[in-house]
């Protein structure tokens, strides 16, 4: 795996780029959970009935659209994988730019609601770790 390096500005402009895509897939991961929980409901609902049953259909019309969903976001997460952004989570629409800090590999943190990259962590921290960059002087 190549690990592309990005300043806060590089990070910034990606951001800014990749915002209405991720905006999109974090639209489609909430669609995807949605029709989730109405699977189950309709698989427990189902249990012993026959297949021109409503529930029956409409569970299987929901298996098919959960699984073009579920292809069109991991087609999403790869293409912005390919861009050097590593996607940690699609609920939240949270991003991570690997970046350096002196010689040591950090993430700079980004979530899709946040209006520009402003947070830091290190590799093992993750989310929970999120620090200010103005505070470590990476800006």
């Amino acid at each position: 795996m190549r690990i592309e390096l990005f300043t806060v500005d590089e990070a910034n402009r990606i951001a800014a780029e990749i915002r209405p895509r991720l905006e999109r897939l974090v639209m489609k991961k909430r669609e995807f959970d949605r029709i989730e929980k109405r699977m189950e409901i309709l698989f427990v609902a189902t249990s012993g009935a026959a297949p021109e049953n409503p529930d029956w259909l409409e569970l299987r019309s929901l298996e098919e659209k959960r699984r073009r969903l579920g292809e069109s976001i991991g087609k999403g997460v790869q293409e912005l994988h390919a861009k050097g952004v590593q996607v940690k989570d699609v609920d939240r629409g949270l991003v991570d730019f690997y970046s350096l800090m002196g010689d040591r590999l950090v993430f700079l943190c980004w979530q899709v609601s946040e209006p520009e990259v402003t947070h830091w962590h290190t590799l093992e921290e993750g989310f929970a770790g999120r620090q200010q960059i103005k505070e470590a002087g990476l800006e």
